[in-house]
Order: structure tokens, then C-alpha cells, then sequence
């Protein structure tokens, strides 16, 4: 079904929403988290419809109160999060997946980012915290601009790292918060590198 539908979406959104996606091969096989910066609610759509493989996504609550749309978000691999608080079952489903071998997208400012500049907001713990605890990688990528209708946007991913040094050792705030901005630090890379390749261009 999944897949079905990926087909469907793939002509109307490549052409009304055209993007360039740069490091597709740097996704490894198997389980890892995709850490993007989050530009829209097309940003999901984007992924799934320039890489064939069946992801799985965090999106907040509210997208599900619609029982007709929240029937789809779940074909296509959302897993439903209540943002407000700590969603036990929604963490449950997410380690679940990494440990069956999927791969987890997670937009880590926790909402979309309305920056001109795409400078990366505040980063939540929560794909240090999933990273740590199934020892798996993670694939920092970076959404150069919003998606509009005609325009190009381009989307660099990069190459996956792991956080071992963190494994075995409490998950207290302090210890998400160092590995947490390792992982805005890898985001923040690839925007910089795109910012100095539009600099040298000029």
C-alpha cells in the first residue's frame, strides 16, 4: 500500500514542488535515524517520494484528528506523537521500529523552522536519546529552503555517525544535551556548506 501510494504522489509532487536531492547514498541499509532540519509538511512528502525504501515518521497528534488523513499518515509511516508531554507509546513504537531494522525520521527542532536564513533552531533530545539507546546511526540532512510550487529546493544528506561514546551511560539531561548538539553541529555543517558553496559562486 505504501508503496502504491509513494507512486501516486511522485509525478504531481516532483513537478510541482521540484527538489534535487544530493548524498542519497550515503542512507545505509538498515535501521538509522534521518536528523532533518524542518522547513514544511512537505518535507516529509519530499524524502518519500526521491527514495523508494518505506520510512517512518514523527508527527505530532493534531495530524491525526481527521480519521480519513490520519488513515493515510499511518500508510505512509507516521507514528503519532503527543508533543505536549512525554508520549510513552509513541517512544515504545519508535524503538520498536529501529530494533526491526526501519529507518525513523525525526525532524529534531520538534517544529517547523519559519528562519530566513534556515539557521537550525533549538534541537529536542530525542534523536540522541533513540540513537543511543538502539545503537544505530544517524543521517544528518539539510532542507536548503521551503518548498514552493515551481521552485527548486535543494536537500543535501550527509554522511551517517554514531554516538558511541554516549552508549552505556546514563541518559540524564546533561548527557542528551552534549549528544543532542552533536547532532545540530552535523546539521549545521552541511548548511554551512551549502552557504559556501552559494558564496563562491558569487
Amino acid at each position: 500500500m505504501f508503496h502504491l501510494v509513494q507512486i501516486l504522489l511522485t509525478i504531481p509532487v516532483r513537478f510541482c514542488f521540484p527538489a534535487k536531492f544530493v548524498g542519497k547514498e550515503n542512507i545505509p541499509k538498515g535501521p538509522c535515524i534521518i536528523a532533518s532540519n524542518h522547513t514544511s509538511n512537505l518535507d516529509a512528502v519530499l524524502l518519500a517520494v526521491h527514495t523508494w525504501e518505506k520510512k517512518f515518521y514523527l508527527a505530532k497528534k493534531e495530524l491525526f484528528k481527521c480519521k480519513l488523513f490520519g488513515s493515510i499518515l499511518k500508510c505512509v509511516g507516521a507514528v503519532k506523537i503527543d508533543r505536549q508531554e512525554t508520549d510513552v507509546g509513541a517512544i515504545k513504537n519508535c524503538m520498536r521500529l529501529l530494533k526491526n531494522g526501519k529507518k525513523l525520521v525525526i525532524f529534531p527542532e520538534g517544529t517547523r523552522n519559519h528562519n530566513d536564513d534556515m539557521q537550525l533552531g533549538q534541537v529536542k533530545h530525542g534523536v540522541a536519546m533513540f540513537a543511543i539507546k538502539a545503537k544505530v546511526p544517524i543521517v544528518p540532512m539539510f532542507i536548503t529552503k521551503k518548498p514552493r510550487f515551481w521552485r527548486k529546493t535543494k536537500v543535501v544528506i550527509g554522511k551517517p555517525f554514531l554516538l558511541e561514546e554516549f552508549y552505556g551511560k546514563k541518559l540524564d539531561s546533561d548527557t542528551l544535551t552534549q549528544a543532542s548538539d552533536q547532532v545540530a553541529a552535523k546539521i549545521d555543517q552541511l548548511r554551512e556548506s551549502q552557504l559556501n558553496a552559494l558564496t563562491k559562486k558569487k
